[in-house]
């Protein structure tokens, strides 16, 4: 079975991507499900239809002029998946997801958005802290890497623990990306990122293996060996596989590959989702 739990389309922000297109990729791949997790971003974005929420900034080499800066249009992502599902769903299966980039001040608000729509899956991110992101630096700018690395995991134990309306912890080790300053020695971090194993695996949720590691270079697995090493010593089971794809050449990728690289640290399943419920599926 080949799936992708992590897929963006144009209803995020950082992708044109058309959503159709993503469908026909996947079936032409012989991908055999995706799930849809475009990006909610409470604290540093609005929402399309707030005074304010969609605007644009300048685009990168090779992508469009102007970029829309909000969170989901919720009601056009919703109504083209039920079109897509019920035009393409003898093909592939589809799920209703989306990525949560949580804060601890944007907990109520996520809370209100997960009652409103019938999903399939969540993954909760930690994007931003204090409403600085990390891609630009405003976050770890003015802070030792001991406390940018340390202040990152504290919001996201503080998360699991207030919060558990979600699948999956997506790209645990995200600040790993951003970090100029080199890989922050494992050991020093090992107590905090115990305790959100500890927080996630007694909740019943599970981790991503977020595949996008092997396209920015990194020489790790995104989370790291040590740290699915270590859900594993403390029994989580569930661990979905996502591309986090934002554009064709991503869809798909690395994800045979990372079952292997799961089936060599001791896991002997994978899991998908339906109706925030896990499906194992043997690696």
């Amino acid at each position: 079975m080949k799936t992708d739990l992590h897929v963006h389309t144009e209803f995020s922000d950082d992708s044109t991507y058309e959503m159709e297109q993503v469908v026909k990729d996947a079936i032409a791949m012989g991908l055999d499900e995706i799930c849809f997790t475009d990006h909610v971003d409470y604290g540093i974005k609005k929402d399309w239809d707030e005074p304010g929420g969609m605007v644009y900034r300048g685009g990168g080499p090779g992508e469009p002029e102007n970029i829309p800066l909000a969170n989901v249009d919720y009601p056009a992502y919703y109504e083209s998946f039920q079109r897509l599902q019920a035009l393409y769903g003898d093909k592939i299966t589809l799920g209703l997801g989306m990525e949560f980039g949580m804060q601890v001040y944007t907990i109520e608000k996520y809370k209100d958005l997960f009652k409103r729509y019938p999903f399939d899956f969540i993954i909760l991110s930690v994007h931003e802290v204090e409403d600085k992101e990390f891609w630009d630096q405003a976050f770890q700018r003015g802070r030792t890497q001991q406390e940018y690395n340390e202040c990152y995991y504290e919001e996201m134990l503080s998360l699991v623990r207030a919060y558990h309306d979600y699948s999956v912890l997506g790209h645990m080790d995200l600040i790993v990306r951003y970090d100029k300053a080199g890989i922050y020695p494992f050991e020093k971090l090992r107590p905090v990122i115990t305790e959100i194993l500890k927080t996630v695996v007694a909740d019943g949720k599970g981790i991503e293996v977020n595949t996008s590691s092997h396209r920015y270079g990194l020489k790790d697995l995104t989370p790291s060996r040590n740290i699915l090493q270590l859900y594993h010593e403390l029994g989580g089971r569930i661990v979905t596989i996502g591309s986090d794809s934002h554009k064709p050449a991503h869809l798909g990728a690395y994800i045979e590959e990372t079952k292997e690289e799961l089936k060599k640290l001791g896991f002997t399943e994978y899991c998908t989702f339906k109706k925030m419920k896990p499906i194992f599926h043997a690696l």
